[in-house]
């Protein structure tokens, strides 16, 4: 079995941000890192006013970076020259879309091609910056460390390509991919430039020119292709308006699957790691109810969360927008929990779904001593605390769903012929009978239901004078 690869994380802190925030943001980035399929087996941490334009670190800090990667410590002179690797070549002669990351390595400031720093003098693979990079500044620390650089977008965006199942969540994660690509493309040759042809460079066109309109239609296709899968997702989403709706919503990792998963009793993924769930599910509330309540698992969200992916997953996030009820799912055992809340809670503002009714939810409390249930319960008191493994706390949580749409119901009396037996079933399949007297000439009934059922029912029955 092959090594996993070492990382090495960056992170500088800005005045706006505390030694605790910070420290949290660095923990989740390491988690990050692991998720993607590196070891962290260090950090450089360094307190800054602003990031350094060149290079993100000051000079002695870069110097320290680059004794964990073999690297010169020092960002070479005058614009570099690029060498043609074989994933370039690959792409060009098949006409792929190019591969997420990795640039490839820079020259000498002599001219002379730079080759990468030998593994057998460095003691990590990559550097992850906790901030988002400009592509000179990725470049810089490339050229300075002799290894792959990577910001804390980019691995999102990796996390998102390698655990999207769906058509739709794939098409939206490589538009996302290709978007962070373009402005990070460099010149692989010697910046040629061809005459215009059919299919091939505009009049004065560089290579660079060229990938980067290549990849702008690709996105254009992608774009087109997302949209026709939107169009059918909003007609599914259309047929289930007049249902009761519950989405689980909240923070990567807090517990969103596991608790759809003994809500509904569907074998949906879950796992202990990040962005586990890309792809909305929706099932129905086990044991079902009458009215119906569906409910739905959405993607996780997480500090920083890069916007092109926020703009791509806009029709997953929907499924939260067209809720009637919203679960903001947290793990109260997370120490970072309430920053974690309150990033949830802008997210949400976001795609405008600061509106729908919302119950927090305190998951994982089976992990929370006597004394922070305490704590929790006078600082969120109308708050839910349960674990999604004990089966009495999921009891609880159904029974506070059902008492949310309750609110909502509105009861009716009706009086049906035992000749109208098709009506009757209508009755029973959409709202809850409450109350049933069979009499000589049909049937009494006290229901409650959706205004909407209600309101058809009685019209049906009115229709044949009753």
């Amino acid at each position: 079995m092959a090594d996993r690869q070492r990382a090495v994380l960056v992170g500088v802190q800005l005045p706006d941000t505390t030694s605790a925030e910070h420290a949290a943001s660095m923990a989740e980035l390491g988690r990050l890192v692991h998720t993607l399929g590196y070891d962290v087996v260090g950090e450089v941490v360094q307190r800054r006013d602003r990031l350094a334009p060149g290079a993100v670190l000051g000079e002695g800090k870069l110097a320290e970076l680059a004794a964990w990667t073999g690297g010169t410590g020092v960002v070479p002179q005058g614009p570099p020259r690029r060498i043609v690797t074989k994933a370039r070549e690959r792409w060009e002669a098949d006409e792929v879309e190019p591969e997420l990351p990795i640039a490839p390595p820079e020259d000498d400031d002599d001219g002379a091609p730079a080759e990468a720093t030998p593994p057998d003098k460095r003691r990590t693979d990559v550097v992850v910056v906790d901030h988002e990079l400009s592509p000179s500044q990725a470049r810089n620390l490339e050229r300075a460390t002799g290894v792959e650089v990577l910001d804390r977008t980019g691995v999102i965006v990796e996390i998102f390509h390698r655990h999207a199942q769906s058509r739709e969540a794939r098409l939206q994660v490589e538009i996302a991919r290709l978007t962070y690509l373009v402005p990070r493309m460099r010149e692989t040759g010697g910046g040629d430039r061809q005459r215009g042809g059919i299919g091939g460079k505009g009049a004065g066109e560089s290579a660079l020119e060229l990938d980067r309109r290549k990849v702008r239609d690709r996105i254009a296709q992608l774009r087109q292709e997302l949209a026709g899968i939107e169009a059918e997702q909003g007609t599914r989403r259309a047929r289930r308006t007049d249902q009761l709706r519950v989405a689980l919503v909240g923070y990567t990792n807090a517990g969103k699957s596991s608790l759809m998963r003994a809500l509904t009793g569907s074998e949906v993924l879950v796992a202990d790691k990040l962005f586990a769930t890309l792809d909305t599910t929706v099932r129905a509330l086990h044991p079902e109810t009458i009215p119906r309540i569906l409910v739905s698992d959405t993607v996780g969200f997480i500090k920083k969360l890069p916007h092109d992916l926020v703009a791509s997953f806009r029709s997953t996030l929907d499924e939260a927008l067209e809720a009637s009820l919203l679960l903001l799912v947290v793990d109260a055992s997370d120490a970072t929990f309430r920053s974690q809340l309150e990033v949830t809670r802008e997210v949400l503002g976001e795609i405008g779904a600061d509106e729908v009714p919302t119950r927090l939810v305190l998951n994982k409390i089976d992990r929370v001593d006597d004394e922070g249930r305490a704590a929790l319960s006078v600082e969120f008191p109308n708050a839910l605390q349960l674990s999604a493994k004990d089966p009495a706390d999921i009891v609880r949580l159904r029974a506070d769903i059902l008492e949310s749409f309750d609110e909502g119901l509105v009861e009716a009396d009706l009086f049906l012929p035992w000749s109208d037996a098709g009506l009757l079933g209508e009755v029973h399949a959409h709202t809850r009978v409450i109350e049933e007297r069979h009499e000589g000439d049909g049937v009494y009934l006290h229901i409650k239901g959706r205004r909407a059922d209600v309101a058809r029912i009685q019209s049906r029955n009115a229709a044949h004078g009753r």
